[in-house]
């Protein structure tokens, strides 16, 4: 977050889309893990809808992404709720519900 605004850390992970077309999704899941337990609800949105647009991109790698370990957890356990269920929107419906029901961890 290093002070910057709220504006300046959205623009960080939504600049990732230019990457994100290109098939390279390593810079979204590195800004995802900085803004990941960001206090505000846009960072959440905006976390979400691109960790959505990565996996359109590659399912296997953003699924990869939301079951790493985070402090010992899945991250989706941890994660923000709002961030989670953009970033699952185009799950299909079973395994969208998995991931909604499972625990969650603070």
């Amino acid at each position: 977050r290093n002070g910057k605004t709220i504006w300046e850390q959205r623009i960080g992970i939504v600049s990732t889309m230019t990457f994100i077309r290109h098939g390279q999704l390593g810079d979204t899941f590195a800004i995802a893990d900085i803004l990941l337990h960001h206090p505000h609800d846009l960072i959440h949105k905006a976390v979400g809808w691109l960790l959505r647009e990565a996996g359109k991109k590659d399912k296997h790698a953003l699924e990869a992404y939301l079951l790493e370990p985070e402090s010992q957890q899945p991250r989706y356990q941890t994660m923000p709720r709002t961030m989670l269920r953009y970033a699952i929107e185009k799950f299909p419906e079973a395994e969208r519900q998995a991931y909604l029901t499972a625990p969650r961890l603070k």
